[in-house]
């Protein structure tokens, strides 16, 4: 018998369009480097889109940034980003110089594209990433681009040394005090009499975050209108250009590559140029300012009254991570200010870094005292006998003096007795008793601190509750632990009930309320209201259970009930679902 098999026509495959995009850089922004960027962006925007198969995506360019750190180049990070989200199937770009001066960065991108599938493709060297050997060929290219690279930056470098030889800057730096008028540095008289400021204040003691409070406080702010803050005043304190004078090649790039600069030590020759413009402080005071800095430094974090130091400053050595201990101070709410000294690890990046224990000041000095054979503690002695103190564990401290001798002693925190003390804690209850006085006042509720109990003293405490309604709720109940008294509760409407009632009054009034009454003791079905006048009042209330109470049969029945849909293969699936669910969750790591 034959069979007949009926064969369709092939239905024809759509074309698959490539998403295309190229990229484009020029370094430096001049004119003609300019029109050099929209020729490329024209030229490849139209190739594109000329293309049969593929699909214009855009042009990503970069102007006036150098090729030797990708992550300077926005647009090319851009392109990056596109292409991890499946946008572009292809990028084109001119050469490998215009893509990357540096290899590293260049290989790094071309293999993550190539993770991702996307083609690069280099016109000039002729060269497809995803080609067999192209990987090998962009390495070689690319180290020739990057020694490239290297060889303009050593031109530029020399071009640089040949102007300073010649007594000519290096571009327009800003300065602040200056404004360049026709390649001439012109005193600004607003700002120069700032800069005489700093150096006047610097002089007569102050330190330099001292001075930039008092700019600030003054409305007096940067260039830029930020704030004045150690760093910048330092560097007009330090800036030899006020003096009429300038100093070149102060730093260096080090690396071309990496674009790292460092501050000239004398690794490259500095050129000293007198007389180049108008001066705003005289050599004698700059150097005036140039010797305190020293003399400062010299005596280390002494040499700053701004940081308010203790004799025990840089003399506390962590024994943990070998960190000094820094003094730390808190306020309560009575304006009193109770210090301790933690480890400056510990005190900036936690715990997990140094799990040293704090000192109170307190326990420190009438330890030091011990060990100096002191009746009290004596700053002047033991600045002059102490060397350093190295915490060697958490109750143990080893003096060290200057005459070389060593000391070992333990110490025990006192510090809970001596603030806690009994008229501070009396204080502190009677803050708490009344909402008006209490720190938390304002989470607190009509009746906080106002209602006891009769039977053990205790305060009620509010406790809220949503019914299935969505009417909230709220009883009070004394705060007392169980067996203690009978806990009888009572509600939050009743209690207004009663207070309205007792003062007269036609609706609740809390204001009254706290004038008139000093508070409120329940024991059993009674609240006595005690009088600021000192009479008291007692009121009954009878507050009914909410629903019927549950009977013994009531209660087995609904425990049979649970057990019986409990069955084996409900509570096999519960079991593979909480499996499921404990594979899926991210646990924290340890």
């Amino acid at each position: 018998m034959k069979t007949i098999t009926k064969i369709e026509p092939a239905v024809p495959q759509m074309p698959e369009y490539k998403k295309v995009a190229a990229y484009a850089r020029v370094s430096m922004e001049t004119e003609r480097l300019q029109h050099s960027l929209s020729a490329q962006i024209s030229y490849y925007s139209e190739l594109i889109q000329k293309h049969h198969g593929w699909q214009y995506v855009g042009v990503y360019a970069d102007n006036g940034i150098s090729g030797t750190k990708a992550s300077k180049r926005d647009e090319f990070q851009r392109m990056i980003e596109d292409c991890e989200a499946g946008k572009i199937d292809i990028v084109l770009t001119k050469s490998i110089s215009r893509f990357a001066r540096n290899t590293v960065d260049l290989l790094n991108t071309v293999r993550h594209l190539k993770e991702l599938g996307i083609s690069v493709r280099f016109e000039k060297e002729n060269i497809d990433s995803l080609s067999e050997d192209g990987e090998l060929m962009l390495t070689l290219l690319a180290s020739f681009a990057q020694e490239e690279s290297r060889s303009i930056s050593d031109n530029v470098k020399w071009g640089t040394v040949t102007r300073f030889k010649q007594g000519i800057p290096n571009g327009q730096m800003r300065v602040f005090g200056y404004e360049w008028v026709d390649g001439h540095l012109m005193i600004i008289p607003e700002e120069a009499e700032t800069v005489r400021y700093m150096y006047r204040e610097y002089m007569n003691g102050a330190s330099r975050i001292e001075i930039g409070r008092a700019l600030n406080d003054k409305g007096i702010f940067t260039r830029q209108g930020k704030l004045w803050v150690d760093s910048n005043v330092k560097v007009v304190l330090t800036n030899i250009t006020y003096t009429g004078n300038m100093l070149f090649q102060k730093e260096y790039v080090s690396d071309p590559i990496t674009k790292h600069r460092k501050k000239n030590r004398g690794e490259l020759p500095q050129f000293f140029v007198e007389d180049t413009h108008e001066a705003i402080i005289p050599v004698e005071e700059f150097e005036s300012v140039q010797a305190e800095f020293k003399r400062r430094r010299d005596l280390g974090p002494f040499g700053n009254k701004s940081l308010h130091l203790t004799a025990f400053s840089t003399k506390i050595t962590c024994g943990n991570c070998g960190k000094h201990y820094r003094r730390s101070g808190k306020r309560n709410t009575a304006g009193e200010v109770y210090y301790t000294w933690i480890c400056q690890a510990k005190s900036q990046k936690g715990a997990s870094t140094c799990d040293s224990k704090s000192i109170p000041e307190k326990m420190l000095q009438n330890v030091a005292a011990e060990v100096l054979g002191l009746e009290e503690f004596d700053e002047a002695v033991f600045a002059e006998q102490v060397e350093e103190i190295l915490v060697v564990s958490e109750d143990t401290l080893r003096f060290r003096f200057y005459d070389g001798r060593e000391a070992t002693t333990t110490w025990q925190s006192t510090a809970k007795f001596d603030w806690w003390t009994p008229e501070r804690r009396r204080l502190w209850g009677e803050r708490h008793q009344r909402k008006d006085t209490n720190p938390n006042k304002n989470i607190y509720y009509e009746f906080t601190g106002f209602i006891r109990c009769g039977q053990c003293g205790a305060n009620y405490r509010a406790q809220s509750k949503v019914l299935k309604d969505g009417t909230r709720t709220r009883s009070w109940h004394c705060t007392a632990p169980s067996g203690i008294c009978d806990k009888v509760a009572i509600r939050n409407e009743t209690m207004k009930t009663l207070v309205t009632e007792v003062l007269g009054l036609d609706t609740f009034d809390e204001t009254t309320m706290d004038r008139e009454i000093e508070y409120a003791s329940v024991q059993q079905n009674t609240v006595t209201f005690h009088f600021r006048d000192g009479h008291e009042a007692t009121l009954e209330f009878h507050d009914k259970r909410r629903g019927k109470k549950w009977t013994a049969e009531r209660r087995e029945k609904q425990c049979q009930a649970i057990k019986g849909s409990w069955t084996e293969e409900r509570r096999a699936a519960m079991s593979e679902r909480m499996k499921q669910i404990r594979s899926e969750k991210q646990w924290p790591k340890q």
